[in-house]
């Protein structure tokens, strides 16, 4: 007690109050200089940094808490910097020095094209807990320092150049509630440490290069709502762990290589977005999805999904995106599928669906898109779809759809896209389509239309407007208004040269292979009006394989319009028999078949054949139109026959492929023709070559093609004359297309196809150097259940070197095949001594501007430069000896279909080394910044 009352009988003393304020005083003027130090330092790094404009009036230092990108505390030490405007000129993150701002809570240096790497010291930032660096141009690795951060709960570095692997120290950050990498380059697997983010919200790993497995450590993030790890290379089994994340609302597995059947034991009820497209799932489709009522966006296309849709999947009436195509996917579409009344975009495209479109489609009244190309429907097609007026886009293509077309198209007032072509529809073709305002894209090729063209009908067309209606059977005069200034030509028919370009402003039509006549439109290409047998021109076309007749001198005549209706009734009534007879054999009246092939049987001997082309073609046509076959009409022979052009009497022509028969005594020949007709009745694909009918007799077997103009790849190559004509672009256009055809091939036909002669000679090329796989004589359909041992078979110097000493053909011999097709076509000629270089591993010294095709400049195009290199990077990868390390068809598609980032070296300094030593699955997801 006495000790208390001396304390406070001393510390009240005047001396030692003194005392104490002085030493108060000490720490704070200590604390306020330090302070001041640090705010001093904050403003030397803004100055420093050059990020900042501070030579403007509003930008001076001394006012930085008020620039609007820089927040400062109440002392005015800065804790947020928010950069949301772009500087004038490249600025890099490592002119920031990060070590001084001690108090800083929030980074956010969002698209402002930020360059280098994420300095080290930004772990230094004890009490960030917002850090967005996404959308910009950094580089390098992540680095492990940002484990430092423990205070985080946002991290953003999305849509960067980063590279390497994702850190495992990551899981250090226990507070984080979104985590986005999305769009870099990050490869390696995702680690197992990411299972200790517990509070984790939002995790985006989308567009990268991770491999392996999804760990089934993911389960234990229980609060995730969001989860996309989409276009990336993870493989295996979708993990049963996921169904413990309930709150799961959003998921997105696509274009990945996950496989087994479809996940729906493991999504919990409240998903809203599932997307598992782009993989090879496969099983039946578990009805037991009507379970997530939420659902409004369901893509699982592109996978190897198999069965029926289930009747409960018609009642997911929250549906807003339904994509199921490119699967294998039967049966027909229930009239319960006007439960979904929410749903605007529909695509059930490219898989086995067959019967009627249903009439209560038509409920469906907030559709825009609709797909449903690519199946075997084969009914009417009923007015009924005119009645979904929000469409934009419509496409029914490739199906056996057969009738009329509808009379009131003009109610569908927003289409701009309507794709019809390749069914049977008949009928006059409908006036209606001439009113829709909107529409862009217009095909109507290979059907029955009859009669002519409405006299306004070429008046919806414009700048931007796409039209086919080849391959039909429209009659009458070519419409004036297909072309503007057409009086112009008219009279002045001796109008030789090059037309001026000012007066000639016509849309993309094609009316080719129809019965029309008259003058030929002088805007019109003339590639866009061939098969016409009655069409002529007095203008001269220059760099055209074909020629037209001179158009007469205009007669007077009081009865031309009798003769015009005595010709054009008998043809109308000729054709409209000619169209009812193909109606009634598609729709499988056998007696009429069969009564026709009896008397081919009785003329022609044991004639067995199919005609698929426009109904008109018969055995005395292709006999007729190749004078026997007159080697005169030969345009190829090959190993087991000849090819053929014939111009049948519609004016249209084919390539007749004609095979030596039995009498010749050559079994491999019959084996090659029945094997290449199973083939092509399988398949339907714009890059691979359409067969339109066939025909097996005692002696003689041919097949009948499209015809392609120019021929196949190798006449192209080693022909000076095109090889100059067929430049870069078309090049790697036409090695592009190559490979969709062999990925459709091997990984979308219900049994894969492995065409085993893949070849620049068995590559064809159309008017438009499209190209087409043809020759399936030695095609294999791959079994699941068998070893797929094969003798050797192929063209010399396209053959994959492991079938020298094995006899198991894979689809990775197509992909070596392919590589050497894609190199030759880049270098000109076939690509032997590379080939070799690769085997020695001689490459170090060979540049890829010493090996490209001399006959060509280098282009001075950056867009169709990156191209090149795309394409010799994937032929290098599909060229690899060990099968094991090639790419898939698919993989080879895929990165195709991206975007690369522009040149840092110049083409001089590319080595053949450094492409073959490209990440090709890195190359898959390179977006441009």
């Amino acid at each position: 007690m006495n000790l208390r009352k001396s304390l406070v009988k001393n510390f009240c003393a005047p001396k030692m109050w003194m005392v104490f304020l002085l030493i108060w005083g000490y720490i704070m003027g200590t604390r306020s200089a330090t302070l001041t130090s640090q705010i001093q330092m904050e403003a030397n790094a803004i100055l420093e940094s050059g990020w900042w404009n501070t030579s403007s009036a509003h930008m001076n230092i001394s006012n930085r808490c008020n620039w609007g990108s820089i927040f400062c505390n109440k002392v005015g030490s800065i804790k947020e910097i928010n950069i949301d405007f772009v500087p004038t000129s490249d600025i890099y993150f490592a002119t920031l020095n990060m070590s001084v701002f001690h108090n800083l809570e929030s980074l956010v240096l969002r698209s402002i094209g930020l360059r280098g790497n994420i300095p080290k010291e930004i772990g230094i930032l004890s009490k960030l807990t917002r850090l967005d660096l996404s959308d910009n141009y950094l580089v390098g690795e992540i680095p492990y320092s940002l484990s430092k951060l423990v205070t985080l709960t946002h991290l953003d570095i999305s849509s960067n150049i980063l590279q390497s692997f994702i850190p495992h120290e990551l899981g250090i950050i226990q507070n984080l509630t979104t985590l986005n990498l999305s769009y870099n380059r990050i490869n390696g697997q995702i680690p197992h440490s990411l299972k200790n983010l517990t509070k984790l919200i939002h995790l985006d790993l989308s567009h990268n290069s991770l491999v392996g497995e999804l760990p089934s450590s993911i389960g234990n993030l229980k609060q995730l709502e969001k989860l996309y790890i989409s276009n990336n290379n993870l493989e295996g089994s979708i993990p049963y762990e996921l169904r413990f994340i309930q709150n799961l609302v959003a998921l997105n597995l696509s274009h990945n290589f996950f496989h087994g059947s479809f996940p729906i034991s493991i999504i919990g009820s409240g998903l809203t977005h599932l997307d598992l497209s782009g993989n090879s799932l496969i099983g039946d489709l578990p009805p037991s999805i009507e379970n997530l009522r939420q659902l409004k966006y369901l893509d699982i296309s592109f996978n190897k999904i198999d069965g029926s849709i289930p009747l409960e999947w018609w009642f997911l009436k929250n549906l807003t995106t339904l994509n199921l195509s490119n699967n294998r996917i039967k049966g027909e579409i229930l009239p319960s599928i006007e439960n979904l009344r929410q749903l605007q975009y529909l695509d059930i495209s490219n898989n086995y669906i067959q019967g009627s479109i249903p009439f209560e489609l038509s409920f469906l009244k907030n559709l825009t898109k609709l797909d449903i190309s690519h199946n075997r429907f084969n009914s009417n097609f009923l007015i009924f779809v005119t009645n979904l007026t929000r469409l934009v886009y419509l496409d029914i293509s490739y199906n056996f759809l057969t009738g009329f077309l509808p009379s009131n198209f003009d109610q569908m007032t927003k289409l701009q896209v309507l794709l019809l072509n390749n069914n049977f529809f008949g009928g006059i073709f409908p006036i209606s389509l001439t009113n829709l305002s909107q529409l862009e894209i217009l095909d109507i090729s290979h059907n029955f239309l009859l009669g002519p063209l409405p006299s306004n009908f070429f008046a919806l067309t414009h700048y931007k407007t796409s039209i086919d209606l080849s391959h039909n059977l429209i009659s009458g005069e070519i419409p004036f208004q297909i072309g503007h200034f057409q009086q112009l030509v008219l009279r002045n028919n001796n109008l030789k040269g090059k037309i001026p370009q000012s007066i000639c402003n016509v849309a993309s039509v094609n009316i080719s292979y129809n019965y029309l006549n008259g003058p030929i439109p002088f805007c019109v290409d003339p590639y866009a009006i061939i098969g016409n047998k009655d069409v002529c021109t007095n203008f001269l076309y220059k760099k055209v394989h074909f020629k037209f007749h001179p158009c007469p001198p205009p007669k007077k005549s009081n009865n031309k319009v009798r003769r015009h209706i005595v010709i054009a009734l008998p043809t109308l009534i000729i054709l409209l028999l000619a169209f009812s007879l193909i109606i009634c054999f598609k729709l499988g009246h056998d007696s009429t078949k069969n009564k026709s092939e009896n008397a081919k049987t009785t003329k022609n001997g044991d004639l067995f054949c199919i005609w698929n082309y426009d109904g008109k073609i018969a055995y005395d046509d292709i006999i007729k139109a190749t004078e026997d076959f007159d080697m005169k009409y030969c345009i190829g022979k090959g190993t087991y026959g000849s090819v053929y052009k014939a111009q049948l009497q519609s004016g249209k022509f084919v390539a007749i492929k004609k095979l030596q028969g039995y009498e010749d005594e050559v079994p491999t020949s019959d084996e090659s023709f029945r094997n290449e007709v199973e083939v092509l009745l399988e398949i339907k694909h714009r890059h691979i070559v359409k067969l339109h009918g066939f025909c097996l007799h005692k002696r003689i077997m041919f097949l009948i093609y499209q015809y392609m103009e120019n021929g196949s790849l190798s006449s192209i190559l080693y022909d000076d004359v095109k090889g100059k004509e067929f430049d870069w672009k078309k090049r790697v256009s036409v090695v592009k297309g190559i490979a969709f055809g062999l990925s459709y091939l091997h990984h979308e036909c219900p049994n894969p196809i492995v065409h085993r002669d893949v070849s620049t000679k068995n590559i064809l090329l159309n008017s438009e150097w499209q190209p087409s796989v043809s020759d399936f004589g030695t095609a294999r359909f791959l079994q699941h259940d068998s070893s797929n041992q094969t003798t050797v078979s192929g063209t010399i110097g396209y053959i994959a070197p492991e079938l020298a000493y094995t006899t198991i053909v894979s689809e990775k011999c197509d992909v070596y095949s392919f590589g050497v097709v894609a190199l030759e076509t880049l270098v000109g000629r076939h690509p032997e001594g590379i080939l070799s270089s690769l085997q020695l591993a001689s490459t170090q010294n060979m540049k890829l501007c010493d090996v490209l095709d001399k006959r060509l400049l280098l282009p001075n195009n950056s867009i169709v430069l990156l191209d090149i290199i795309h394409v010799a990077v994937v032929a290098f990868a599909c060229l690899n000896l060990n099968p094991c390390y090639r790419p898939t068809m698919k993989c080879v598609s895929q990165c195709f279909v991206t975007k690369l980032t522009p040149l840092k070296i110049p083409l001089r300094e590319i080595s053949l080394e450094k492409l073959m030593n490209q990440d090709l699955k890195a190359l898959f997801h390179i977006e441009n910044p």
